[in-house]
C-alpha cells in the first residue's frame, strides 16, 4: 500500500548527488526524515555496501518503513527521533562521523493522506498535525489558547500570511463561541475572512494558515535551525548533504548554514588565509535546484521542492 502512493521528490538527483560520498565499503548514510522510507530503500538498493541510519518522530512511519526496509536486514537502523536530535541518535550508536546525509523537509504523504491526522485542509479532520502523536500540543490547542498577537505573529512568520490580523480576529470571535476541533470550521473560517482578492490567489486560501499551524505544533524551524549545523558537524571530510525544502522558510534557514560553512572567514588583509579560515563546505548545487516538470507531473507535491546540497571539505578548527 505504502509503496504505490508514495513517490520520493527528486529522488535520482539526490542520489546522485550522495554517490561520491557513498560508494565506497562501510558508508553510512543518516536518513533524518525517513517517512515511508522511499528515499532510504533507493539508498541502500543503489549503495549495496552502505549501512542507513533512518530517523522519525513518528512512529506509525517508523512501523511502516520498518516493514519496507526489512529486507536490508542490519544495513538498516531505524530510530525514533526528532532530527535535531542527530548528535546523540550517533553518539548511541557509537557512530563518531557519516558519509551522508539528507532531508526531505516538510509533511510526509503518509500524514497528508490519513485523514484524522488534520493535517490536510481539504478534508475535514480533528486539527491535530502533531507528527509525534505521543507528545506536545495540537493545533487546536494552538488555536483555542494562544493570545491573538502570538497567533497574528505565527501566521505572519511561518505562513507569510499578509491577511493574518483579519483571519485571527475571526478565529478569537469564533473560538469565545466554541472551541475548534476540526480542519473544515477553520476553512470556512478563513474562507469567510479574506477580501476577495487574497481568494483568487495561490491555491487554497487555507493553505498559508495550515502551514503556519503545523511548524508551530511541530516547532519545526526551530528543530532545523540546529538540526542542519549538526548534521554538517556530523558528516567526514568528503561526506556529503543533501536537503529537500518545501517552502522559503526551510529554504532560507539552509542556503544561510551551507552559505557560512562555504565561507572564507579570514579577516581582511591577510596575504595568505590559514587553515582555520578556509571553508569547511564545498556548494554542489548552484543556488537551489528545482524539480523536473515530469517529476511534478508524477507527483504534484514535489512542485514547491528545492534541493541544495555540500560536501564537507575540511574538519572544523579547533
Amino acid at each position: 500500500m505504502s509503496e504505490s502512493r508514495h513517490v520520493p521528490v527528486m529522488l535520482q538527483r539526490c542520489l546522485d548527488l550522495l554517490a561520491p560520498a557513498l560508494e565506497h565499503p562501510g558508508a553510512v548514510v543518516v536518513d533524518c526524515t525517513l517517512g515511508l522510507g522511499g528515499h532510504s530503500e533507493a539508498l541502500l538498493t543503489r549503495f549495496p555496501e552502505a549501512r542507513l541510519i533512518g530517523l522519525d518522530r513518528d512512529k506509525e512511519a517508523l512501523r511502516l518503513s520498518g516493514e519496507r526496509l526489512a529486507p536490508f536486514g542490519e544495513r538498516a537502523t531505524l530510530v525514533h527521533a526528532v532530527y535535531d536530535e542527530l548528535p546523540d541518535v550517533l553518539g548511541r550508536l557509537g557512530v563518531p562521523r557519516v558519509q551522508g546525509v539528507l532531508f526531505d523537509l516538510g509533511v510526509s504523504s503518509m500524514q497528508l493522506d490519513e485523514a484524522d491526522r488534520g493535517f490536510a485542509y481539504a478534508q475535514d479532520a480533528p486539527l491535530d498535525m502533531r507528527m509525534d502523536q505521543t507528545t506536545g500540543i495540537s493545533a487546536a490547542e494552538v488555536l483555542n489558547t494562544y493570545p491573538a498577537g502570538e497567533l497574528v505573529r505565527i501566521l505572519r512568520a511561518y505562513g507569510e500570511e499578509k491577511q493574518a490580523k483579519r483571519i485571527v480576529s475571526a478565529i478569537v470571535r469564533e473560538r469565545e463561541k466554541e472551541p475548534f476541533g476540526n480542519s473544515a470550521r477553520l476553512v470556512e473560517l478563513i474562507r469567510d475572512a479574506l477580501p476577495q482578492a487574497a481568494k483568487r490567489t495561490g491555491g487554497n486560501p487555507a493553505k498559508r494558515t495550515f502551514q503556519a499551524l503545523r511548524i508551530e505544533v511541530n516547532g519545526e524551524l526551530s528543530v532545523l535551525e540546529r538540526a542542519i549545523p549538526a548534521a554538517v558537524k556530523a558528516l567526514a571530510v568528503g561526506g556529503r548533504i543533501a536537503v529537500l525544502s518545501y517552502h522559503s522558510l526551510e529554504d532560507r534557514l539552509v542556503k544561510q548554514v551551507f552559505a557560512a560553512g562555504a565561507a572564507n572567514t579570514a579577516p581582511p588583509g591577510l596575504p595568505v588565509v590559514p587553515e582555520r579560515y578556509q571553508p569547511r563546505l564545498k556548494l554542489l548545487t548552484r543556488g537551489a535546484e528545482l524539480p523536473t516538470e515530469e517529476e511534478i507531473a508524477e507527483n504534484r507535491r514535489a512542485a514547491p521542492a528545492r534541493l541544495r546540497g555540500a560536501e564537507r571539505i575540511r574538519e572544523d578548527a579547533e
